[in-house]
């Protein structure tokens, strides 16, 4: 198994701070059904299963994207494109990154999302938590992007699928949290938090620069041939007998 699957669980846990100042509002404001401390509890579980069920549709669909880039023979450019960008992501001032969640075409992705949200809020009910975590997983978030590159990167549906669930895992534990002490979390550990997450995605990236430039080293940066190429489409393309 690659280390860039591997690296989806600690960035996905690494990178729960930035999940709590971006969807804590939304986790800390789920609404608490009049049915008991069980179902409450219950609620919050099925809310962050909604977000990993969503994380694992998008890795599939992104993963099975980056089977097309394999079969193309782009692997390792593309593998090393996204490192490049994951770079950029951590690196760019965040000024500007706010003016792109700002802007138009976003805004029209995000509002019929939070919509929705709010609709479900209404209901209050334990099943309409899954389905709050399924719309969350669906707003524009910089982490699960950077995430998504690595399920791009994975090579093919299954591995990015996997590759989302493992860092939609990494984050429950924190996200868990914040929908039952979210209140009383502490700012001064959000911050140290916040901090370690620019490192880790810059270790991602790293990683996926390695493994773009085939080097030989086992694991870490393989070597990228035309026979793994040719048996990729084999597997994308049965020939029948």
């Amino acid at each position: 198994m690659s280390p860039i699957i591997f690296s989806a669980l600690a960035v996905g846990f690494f990178g729960s701070a930035h999940c709590i100042g971006m969807c804590g509002p939304i986790a800390i404001a789920l609404p608490v059904p009049n049915s008991g401390a069980f179902n409450f509890i219950v609620g919050r579980v099925l809310y962050n299963i909604g977000r990993i069920f969503t994380y694992s549709f998008l890795g599939a669909l992104f993963g099975l994207l980056g089977s097309r880039i394999v079969i193309a023979g782009f692997q390792q450019f593309v593998t090393i494109f996204f490192g490049v960008i994951i770079l950029l992501i951590v690196l760019t001032p965040f000024k500007y990154k706010a003016k792109f969640t700002q802007h138009k075409l976003v805004q029209k992705i995000s509002t019929p999302i939070k919509s929705g949200i709010a609709e479900l809020f209404k209901q209050g009910t334990v099943s309409s938590m899954f389905l709050i975590g399924v719309l969350n997983g669906f707003l524009p978030c910089g982490l699960v992007y950077i995430a998504i590159a690595g399920a791009i990167a994975s090579g093919d549906a299954v591995s990015g699928m996997l590759y989302m669930i493992l860092f939609g895992i990494g984050t429950f534990p924190a996200m868990f949290a914040a929908t039952i002490f979210g209140k009383f979390i502490n700012l001064n550990i959000r911050r140290k938090l916040a901090k370690a997450v620019p490192a880790f995605a810059i270790v991602l990236a790293v990683l996926f620069i390695l493994r773009g430039m085939a080097l030989g080293i086992p694991y870490l940066s393989p070597k990228i041939s035309a026979q793994t190429v040719s048996q990729s489409e084999q597997e994308c393309h049965p020939v029948e007998k």
